[in-house]
Protein backbone atom coordinates (compact mmCIF):
# COMPACT_ATOMS: atom_id res chain seq x y z
CA UNK A 1 0.00 0.00 0.00
CA UNK A 2 3.04 2.36 0.78
CA UNK A 3 4.38 1.93 -3.01
CA UNK A 4 0.96 2.30 -4.14
CA UNK A 5 0.23 5.69 -2.99
CA UNK A 6 3.92 6.80 -3.36
CA UNK A 7 3.21 5.92 -7.24
CA UNK A 8 -0.46 7.51 -6.99
CA UNK A 9 1.49 11.06 -5.85
CA UNK A 10 3.69 11.08 -7.88
CA UNK A 11 1.45 10.53 -11.20
CA UNK A 12 -1.11 13.10 -9.74
CA UNK A 13 1.67 15.58 -9.57
CA UNK A 14 3.03 14.83 -13.28
CA UNK A 15 -0.81 15.45 -14.52
CA UNK A 16 -0.58 18.77 -12.30
CA UNK A 17 2.65 19.73 -13.90
CA UNK A 18 1.32 19.64 -16.96
CA UNK A 19 -1.86 21.32 -16.72
CA UNK A 20 0.45 24.24 -15.45
CA UNK A 21 2.45 24.61 -18.06
CA UNK A 22 -0.60 24.19 -20.97
CA UNK A 23 -2.00 27.61 -18.35
CA UNK A 24 1.07 29.21 -18.08
CA UNK A 25 0.84 29.03 -22.53
CA UNK A 26 -2.84 29.99 -22.85
CA UNK A 27 -2.13 32.84 -20.49
CA UNK A 28 0.88 34.48 -22.28
CA UNK A 29 1.08 33.64 -26.08
CA UNK A 30 -2.83 32.53 -26.49
CA UNK A 31 -0.71 29.70 -28.18
CA UNK A 32 -1.80 26.02 -26.36
CA UNK A 33 -1.08 24.21 -29.38
CA UNK A 34 -4.91 22.95 -29.60
CA UNK A 35 -4.44 21.66 -26.21
CA UNK A 36 -6.98 21.59 -22.94
CA UNK A 37 -5.66 22.73 -19.61
CA UNK A 38 -7.40 19.96 -18.12
CA UNK A 39 -6.23 16.17 -17.78
CA UNK A 40 -7.14 15.49 -21.46
CA UNK A 41 -4.80 17.88 -22.56
CA UNK A 42 -1.98 16.86 -19.51
CA UNK A 43 -2.63 13.32 -21.19
CA UNK A 44 -2.01 14.65 -24.91
CA UNK A 45 0.43 16.06 -23.74
CA UNK A 46 2.25 13.45 -22.41
CA UNK A 47 1.75 11.23 -25.31
CA UNK A 48 3.60 13.50 -27.63
CA UNK A 49 6.84 13.33 -25.40
CA UNK A 50 9.27 10.33 -26.15
CA UNK A 51 8.54 7.62 -24.45
CA UNK A 52 5.29 9.22 -23.96
CA UNK A 53 2.90 5.76 -24.51
CA UNK A 54 5.51 4.24 -21.68
CA UNK A 55 4.69 6.86 -19.27
CA UNK A 56 0.73 6.98 -19.78
CA UNK A 57 0.95 3.57 -18.51
CA UNK A 58 2.57 4.19 -15.78
CA UNK A 59 0.77 7.23 -15.01
CA UNK A 60 -2.43 5.41 -15.22
CA UNK A 61 -0.84 2.35 -13.06
CA UNK A 62 0.07 4.85 -10.61
CA UNK A 63 -3.28 6.58 -9.99
CA UNK A 64 -4.74 2.55 -9.89
CA UNK A 65 -2.57 2.54 -6.93
CA UNK A 66 -3.93 5.91 -5.57
CA UNK A 67 -7.22 4.09 -6.04
CA UNK A 68 -6.28 1.18 -3.99
CA UNK A 69 -4.55 3.17 -1.09
CA UNK A 70 -7.59 4.98 -0.72
CA UNK A 71 -10.11 1.81 -0.40
CA UNK A 72 -7.30 0.17 2.26
CA UNK A 73 -8.15 3.26 3.84
CA UNK A 74 -11.51 3.36 3.66
CA UNK A 75 -11.54 0.02 4.77
CA UNK A 76 -9.02 -0.53 7.75
CA UNK A 77 -8.60 3.33 8.56
CA UNK A 78 -5.60 5.70 8.37
CA UNK A 79 -2.55 6.54 10.26
CA UNK A 80 -3.55 9.20 13.50
CA UNK A 81 -5.89 9.62 15.58
CA UNK A 82 -8.57 10.60 13.01
CA UNK A 83 -7.57 8.01 10.61
CA UNK A 84 -10.71 5.45 11.53
CA UNK A 85 -13.11 7.94 11.82
CA UNK A 86 -16.49 7.57 9.66
CA UNK A 87 -16.29 10.86 8.05
CA UNK A 88 -12.90 10.08 6.66
CA UNK A 89 -13.43 6.82 5.89
CA UNK A 90 -16.24 7.82 3.86
CA UNK A 91 -14.05 10.45 2.22
CA UNK A 92 -11.54 7.84 1.35
CA UNK A 93 -14.49 6.05 0.05
CA UNK A 94 -15.52 8.53 -2.33
CA UNK A 95 -11.34 9.25 -3.01
CA UNK A 96 -11.65 5.68 -4.47
CA UNK A 97 -13.94 5.68 -6.55
CA UNK A 98 -13.25 8.83 -8.22
CA UNK A 99 -9.49 7.95 -8.90
CA UNK A 100 -10.68 3.96 -10.01
CA UNK A 101 -12.61 6.14 -12.84
CA UNK A 102 -8.88 8.83 -13.75
CA UNK A 103 -6.95 5.59 -13.78
CA UNK A 104 -9.26 3.89 -16.06
CA UNK A 105 -9.57 6.88 -18.49
CA UNK A 106 -5.47 7.11 -18.70
CA UNK A 107 -5.35 3.74 -19.22
CA UNK A 108 -7.92 3.12 -21.77
CA UNK A 109 -6.04 6.15 -23.16
CA UNK A 110 -2.90 4.46 -23.05
CA UNK A 111 -4.09 1.17 -25.00
CA UNK A 112 -5.75 3.48 -27.98
CA UNK A 113 -8.98 4.61 -26.98
CA UNK A 114 -8.22 7.90 -27.69
CA UNK A 115 -11.68 9.04 -27.14
CA UNK A 116 -11.40 7.90 -23.09
CA UNK A 117 -9.44 10.31 -20.91
CA UNK A 118 -8.85 12.58 -23.80
CA UNK A 119 -12.20 14.29 -24.09
CA UNK A 120 -12.66 18.67 -23.08
CA UNK A 121 -13.52 18.72 -19.46
CA UNK A 122 -15.72 21.59 -20.64
CA UNK A 123 -17.89 19.39 -23.28
CA UNK A 124 -18.31 16.68 -20.16
CA UNK A 125 -19.83 19.30 -17.87
CA UNK A 126 -21.91 21.03 -20.99
CA UNK A 127 -23.12 17.40 -21.48
CA UNK A 128 -24.03 16.92 -17.33
CA UNK A 129 -25.47 20.17 -17.16
CA UNK A 130 -28.19 20.04 -19.56
CA UNK A 131 -28.63 16.03 -18.99
CA UNK A 132 -29.40 17.92 -15.24
CA UNK A 133 -31.53 20.65 -16.23
CA UNK A 134 -33.88 18.44 -17.52
CA UNK A 135 -34.50 16.26 -14.63
CA UNK A 136 -37.70 17.55 -12.31
CA UNK A 137 -35.98 20.05 -9.50
CA UNK A 138 -32.56 19.59 -11.88
CA UNK A 139 -32.13 23.46 -11.59
CA UNK A 140 -32.60 23.31 -7.52
CA UNK A 141 -29.78 20.01 -7.35
CA UNK A 142 -26.96 21.87 -10.16
CA UNK A 143 -27.62 24.97 -7.55
CA UNK A 144 -27.00 23.05 -4.30
CA UNK A 145 -23.82 21.15 -6.12
CA UNK A 146 -22.79 24.26 -7.45
CA UNK A 147 -22.88 25.21 -3.85
CA UNK A 148 -21.08 22.37 -2.86
CA UNK A 149 -18.35 22.60 -4.94
CA UNK A 150 -17.75 26.76 -3.82
CA UNK A 151 -17.67 25.06 -0.29
CA UNK A 152 -15.48 22.22 -1.10
CA UNK A 153 -12.72 24.78 -2.80
CA UNK A 154 -12.95 27.78 0.20
CA UNK A 155 -12.71 24.57 2.69
CA UNK A 156 -9.28 23.22 0.86
CA UNK A 157 -7.81 27.01 0.32
CA UNK A 158 -8.35 27.67 4.31
CA UNK A 159 -6.75 24.33 4.87
CA UNK A 160 -4.23 24.70 2.78
CA UNK A 161 -3.67 28.39 4.67
CA UNK A 162 -4.01 26.49 7.80
CA UNK A 163 -1.33 24.13 7.09
CA UNK A 164 -3.25 21.04 8.18
CA UNK A 165 -1.68 19.02 5.21
CA UNK A 166 1.23 18.33 7.63
CA UNK A 167 -0.20 16.35 9.81
CA UNK A 168 -0.28 13.56 7.39
CA UNK A 169 3.60 14.30 6.58
CA UNK A 170 6.52 12.68 8.21
CA UNK A 171 7.73 16.08 8.86
CA UNK A 172 10.37 14.59 11.86
CA UNK A 173 12.24 13.13 8.80
CA UNK A 174 12.67 16.14 7.42
CA UNK A 175 15.03 18.86 7.97
CA UNK A 176 14.29 22.33 8.73
CA UNK A 177 15.18 24.02 5.36
CA UNK A 178 12.90 21.07 3.45
CA UNK A 179 10.07 21.34 5.72
CA UNK A 180 10.09 25.49 5.10
CA UNK A 181 9.42 24.61 1.20
CA UNK A 182 7.12 21.93 1.14
CA UNK A 183 5.13 23.74 3.20
CA UNK A 184 5.21 26.69 0.69
CA UNK A 185 4.44 24.62 -1.95
CA UNK A 186 1.66 23.00 0.07
CA UNK A 187 0.29 26.47 0.70
CA UNK A 188 1.00 27.51 -2.41
CA UNK A 189 -0.98 24.62 -4.25
CA UNK A 190 -3.62 23.62 -2.12
CA UNK A 191 -4.77 27.42 -2.49
CA UNK A 192 -4.70 27.58 -6.22
CA UNK A 193 -6.40 23.88 -6.59
CA UNK A 194 -9.08 25.50 -3.95
CA UNK A 195 -9.52 28.62 -6.05
CA UNK A 196 -9.93 27.10 -9.25
CA UNK A 197 -12.54 24.20 -7.71
CA UNK A 198 -14.47 27.58 -5.87
CA UNK A 199 -14.54 29.43 -9.50
CA UNK A 200 -15.89 26.19 -11.25
CA UNK A 201 -18.57 26.09 -8.10
CA UNK A 202 -19.47 29.68 -9.31
CA UNK A 203 -20.11 28.96 -12.98
CA UNK A 204 -22.31 25.91 -12.19
CA UNK A 205 -23.97 28.21 -9.89
CA UNK A 206 -24.73 30.96 -12.78
CA UNK A 207 -25.71 27.83 -14.82
CA UNK A 208 -28.10 26.98 -12.35
CA UNK A 209 -29.92 30.53 -11.50
CA UNK A 210 -30.12 31.14 -15.63
CA UNK A 211 -31.10 27.78 -16.75
CA UNK A 212 -28.08 27.80 -19.37
CA UNK A 213 -25.72 24.61 -19.17
CA UNK A 214 -23.07 26.51 -21.69
CA UNK A 215 -22.67 28.68 -18.66
CA UNK A 216 -21.24 25.95 -16.62
CA UNK A 217 -17.37 25.31 -16.94
CA UNK A 218 -14.81 22.81 -16.93
CA UNK A 219 -11.36 23.15 -15.85
CA UNK A 220 -10.09 24.49 -19.22
CA UNK A 221 -12.85 27.23 -19.66
CA UNK A 222 -12.39 27.93 -15.92
CA UNK A 223 -8.95 28.72 -15.90
CA UNK A 224 -9.45 30.56 -19.01
CA UNK A 225 -11.75 32.10 -16.83
CA UNK A 226 -9.17 33.72 -15.50
CA UNK A 227 -7.29 35.37 -18.42
CA UNK A 228 -10.71 37.55 -19.24
CA UNK A 229 -10.69 39.44 -16.01
CA UNK A 230 -8.59 43.15 -15.70
CA UNK A 231 -4.93 41.83 -15.57
CA UNK A 232 -6.31 38.44 -16.69
CA UNK A 233 -2.76 37.04 -18.23
CA UNK A 234 -1.08 37.51 -14.87
CA UNK A 235 -3.62 36.42 -12.74
CA UNK A 236 -3.84 33.16 -14.65
CA UNK A 237 -0.03 32.38 -14.46
CA UNK A 238 -0.41 32.91 -10.83
CA UNK A 239 -3.18 30.64 -10.80
CA UNK A 240 -1.21 27.97 -13.18
CA UNK A 241 2.16 28.62 -10.92
CA UNK A 242 -0.12 27.55 -7.92
CA UNK A 243 -1.20 24.48 -9.96
CA UNK A 244 2.37 23.55 -10.45
CA UNK A 245 3.36 24.24 -6.88
CA UNK A 246 0.44 21.66 -5.77
CA UNK A 247 2.10 19.36 -8.61
CA UNK A 248 5.71 19.55 -7.23
CA UNK A 249 3.61 19.31 -3.26
CA UNK A 250 2.72 16.01 -4.58
CA UNK A 251 5.72 14.77 -5.31
CA UNK A 252 6.67 15.48 -2.53
CA UNK A 253 3.59 13.29 -0.25
CA UNK A 254 5.20 10.88 -2.49
CA UNK A 255 8.03 10.72 -0.18
CA UNK A 256 6.86 12.38 3.05
CA UNK A 257 3.37 11.22 3.23
CA UNK A 258 2.07 8.68 6.20
CA UNK A 259 0.71 6.00 5.06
Amino acid sequence: MAVAARAGFAARGLIYVLVAVIALQIAFSGDDGGQQADRGGALGELAGRPFGSVMLWIVGIGLAGMALWRLSEAVFGGPGPDGSKLSRRAADLFRFVFYCFVSYSVLAYAAGDRGSGSGSSDRHTDDVTARVLQWPGGQWLLGIAGAGVVIAGLWIAVRAVQRTFCKNLRTHAMSARARKVVEAFGVTGGSARGVVFAAAGVFALVAAVQHQPGKARGMDDTLRGFRDLPAGPWLLALVALGLAAFGVFSWCNARWRKV
